[in-house]
This record gives structure tokens, sequence and C-alpha cells, in this order.
């Protein structure tokens, strides 16, 4: 069985070690950094494109290379790819797996400090407005910070990203100070968090409905102690998704390729 991961994240990498588990799979995993790449070869891929591709070029992996299914286990963000890879799917009239983040349950979360923002230019205009003052901890990766910048004050925002030639090259074009630059190595604790509010001065914090998964309990609560607004970006919808095509956990992820398998 031939399996192309569309991946670059935690999902991805957790879905790749579960199928070398349990199948005889050859997996390829595309990414679009290197860190991703390294992260799915450890996971136990057996090749990787670390580099963003498009819809052309991935059909031509496909029917070149034969690959029986299409797994997305992009990010809840990456909704380009999403759609992309659903019609990469329709087109070629193959198995295709939308992996979703479930989305963050926040029973028992004090969630009073939340404001929710369709789109990160909504929410650099409602910083602007409302938020005039205090420093903008920016907990949404390197793609995301132009819309914000377009109306706030670089000198007050301090993006933790991935300190990877094309995020400190965005960082640039941005004018952002490099010593605003927080390296990210992964999912922060609350801790963690916390202690960027206070060395920073935090008095607003952005970050994406991206699921438990990213580390958004910890983001909120730490910003909930600390008596800070988190501006919350809503998840885009991809109405081309079949809801057949999407799975929310391994065990759904496991009867699906069974399904597969069967025919």
């Amino acid at each position: 069985m031939k399996i192309l991961i569309l991946g670059g994240t935690k999902d991805a990498t957790n879905i790749t070690k579960h199928i070398k588990e349990n199948y005889d799979a050859y997996i390829l995993t595309t990414t679009t950094t290197e860190y991703g790449s390294k992260l799915a070869v450890e996971a136990g891929s057996d090749d990787t494109i670390a580099r963003p591709l498009p819809k052309d070029e991935i059909i031509e992996i496909i029917e070149n290379d034969n690959f029986d299914i299409l797994i997305d286990a992009t990010h809840p963000f990456a909704s380009h790819i999403t759609q992309t890879s659903a019609e990469i799917a329709s087109e070629l009239k193959m198995p295709y797996i939308r992996f979703e983040r479930p989305a963050t349950n926040l029973e028992g979360i004090d969630t009073s400090h939340i404001i929710y923002s369709e789109s990160f230019e909504d929410a650099g205009k409602l910083i602007a407005n409302e938020f005039s003052e205090g420093n903008v901890l920016h907990l949404a990766g390197a793609n995301t910070m132009a819309d914000i910048v377009k109306y706030v004050s670089a000198d007050r925002f301090y993006p933790r990203i991935l300190k990877v030639p094309s995020s400190i090259e965005k960082c640039d074009e941005l004018n952002i100070n490099p010593d605003h630059i927080i390296p990210m190595t992964g999912a922060a604790t609350k801790q963690e968090n916390i202690d960027l509010i206070e060395k920073y001065d935090a008095k607003v914090m952005i970050t994406k409905e991206s699921g438990e998964i990213g580390g958004v309990i910890e983001k909120i609560e730490a910003a909930s102690e600390k008596n800070v607004t988190v501006i919350m970006i809503k998840r885009p919808k991809i109405d081309i998704l079949n809801e057949k095509d999407i799975v929310r956990n391994i065990n759904e992820l496991n009867t699906k390729i069974k399904s597969f398998l069967k025919k």
C-alpha cells in the first residue's frame, strides 16, 4: 500500500507512526519546511518532500508513483491545501481521508477574556481600534503576521515562530525587530506562556482555534491568569469537503483505511 500524506503537523506524525506500526505501507510525506520533513522522517515516513507543492505536481506524483490513498493531515488553517487535496481526490477518483483535528473542548475553562475573530485582518483592526496600548503576543505562526502588522506597530509586536529561514525572512520584510522574535519548538505549557506574557509585558494574545494538540488551552489558561485578552481566530470552513471523507481520531482513520483495503 502506498500512501501520500500531506503533513507538517503533529497529527501527521501520529498518523505516520500508527500506519507504520499496523500496516505494510510505503509513506511519502509532503511538508512546507525542512523542520516538518525531519519530524516526518523521525515518525517513520519513507520519503519526504519539503516544499509547498502546486496542485499539478501533487497529481503528477500520485499518478507517476501509483499512490493508493491520499491523506490530508495539514493544519486546520491550511484551508488552501485542504481544498486542493479534496479536488485532487475527486478528479482522480482515489481514496481520500481528511484528518480533521477536533475543536478545542473549552468546558470548564474561563473563556470570558476571549474575543473571536473571523480573520487575522479583522484581528489587526480590532487591536488597532481597541487595544492601542501594550504589547501583542502573536502565537499564530509566521504566515499570519502580515495581516496584523498592517494595522499594529511592529514596535509592540512579538511573534513566536519556528526560526527557519522562510519565517525569519517574513519578519525582515515586515520590519520586525529580531529581538522581538520568540523561537518556537513545539506547543508551550501554561507556565511557559505565562513567562512569555510577563517577559514581554503582553496585553493581547493572538492565537488560532487550532485544537488541543496545538496548545490552545494552555494559552487560554495563561492569559486568564495574567488578565490578558485572547483574540481567537475562528477556523476556516471548507465547503468542498464531504463529511464521509473526514476522520477525527486514529480509530476512525483505521476504519477508513480498512474500508479502502476491502475494495
